[in-house]
């Protein structure tokens, strides 16, 4: 096994595309808020990777000079009006079109190097999304904070439980994208969960994808992250359970139907117990709250099966819509 230093070495030399690269339609896809410090440097970087890429910058209500600096770069400067990185993702989604997306931050944090690997791994395996596993130098401790970590650890673990997926990196904001993918993608989401959806629409339809490691940095001086640890980290989490619901009612409603039923059972017991001993029930209330109980656990126990019939429509209905759009051939050189 590696030690972190030498993998870190390793990655680097990793850089070299292929061929296939250029045989495609890229679009190297950087939402953007108030990143004109980094922004020239990720079109540069990504424009020396991918010469033959458009790179589509958005602008999300920036108050810099951000849509400036990127268009003296050379990239294509559009504009979202609705905050939020979901919202600007969906635009991206809808009226951009390619063979291949790369979706990538602005911050310049991510490994412009490492996008011929990413790329060319998603054709070779034909996937329909490579997530860049985020790795940081042991000597780099604010790039990816232990926070940061912690919470994409606690949160991987939950979406792990729902779909029984080995997951490493659920949070990165570094992935590429089949059309097929982005052409079937909801994208229902306003902010930093979107991450959390793109994850969850491909273990949900069970779309072939994998992850690759990337180097992973910490900003530059002076530039700010838009991300907050516990805010958005709960609105991740809102969105994990939100999702829950909509793809795995009956595991949903299941918990709540042991929760209600349980306690029916422990209230009931020692009800029951005296009944058998002595003939009476003196504890009427008891017995009403336990029914009670026991009846509203049913009642979710109803919704869960029938709301996993109706998932399972739509899920096909996706699915549907998914093998609709064409697959992308490898095109040999």
């Amino acid at each position: 096994m590696f030690s972190q230093p030498i993998f870190i070495k390793i990655l680097a030399k990793l850089t070299v595309s292929t061929p296939f690269s250029s045989a495609y339609r890229l679009a190297v896809l950087v939402p953007c808020r108030n990143e004109a410090l980094t922004i020239a440097q990720v079109v540069t970087d990504f424009r020396q990777q991918l010469p033959n890429a458009a790179i589509y910058v958005y602008d999300n209500c920036s108050t810099d000079d951000t849509a400036t600096v990127a268009h003296q770069a050379g990239a294509i400067v559009r504009y979202e009006k609705q905050p939020g990185k979901g919202n600007v993702i969906r635009r991206m989604f809808a009226d951009i079109e390619a063979d291949i997306y790369i979706l990538v931050d602005g911050d310049n944090t991510y490994e412009a190097g490492a996008v011929g690997r990413l790329v060319d791994r998603l054709i070779n395996e034909q996937l329909d999304m490579v997530v860049g596993a985020r790795r940081s130098e042991f000597k780099d401790k604010e790039a990816y904070r232990f926070g940061h970590r912690s919470g994409n650890q606690f949160l991987k673990g939950i979406v792990e439980l729902q779909f029984g997926a080995r997951l490493d990196d659920m949070l990165s904001g570094y992935r590429i994208f089949s059309r097929r993918f982005v052409k079937c993608f909801p994208a229902i989401s306003n902010g930093f969960e979107i991450e959390t959806e793109l994850t969850i629409h491909t273990l949900e339809l069970r779309l072939p994808f994998a992850e690759e490691p990337v180097l992973y940095q910490s900003r530059p001086s002076g530039s700010e992250s838009k991300l907050n640890t516990i805010s958005d980290g709960f609105r991740v989490l809102g969105t994990s359970f939100l999702l829950m619901k909509e793809t795995r009612p009956f595991l949903f409603f299941g918990v709540f139907f042991a929760l209600f039923s349980g306690a029916a059972i422990a209230l009931m017991v020692p009800v029951l117990w005296t009944y058998l001993e002595t003939g009476q029930v003196p504890r009427f209330p008891t017995v009403i709250i336990a029914a009670s109980l026991m009846s509203l656990g049913f009642v979710f126990f109803t919704c869960g099966l029938i709301l996993d019939s109706v998932a399972r429509g739509r899920r096909e209905l996706k699915r549907m819509a998914y093998l609709r759009i064409p697959r992308v051939e490898i095109k040999e050189i």
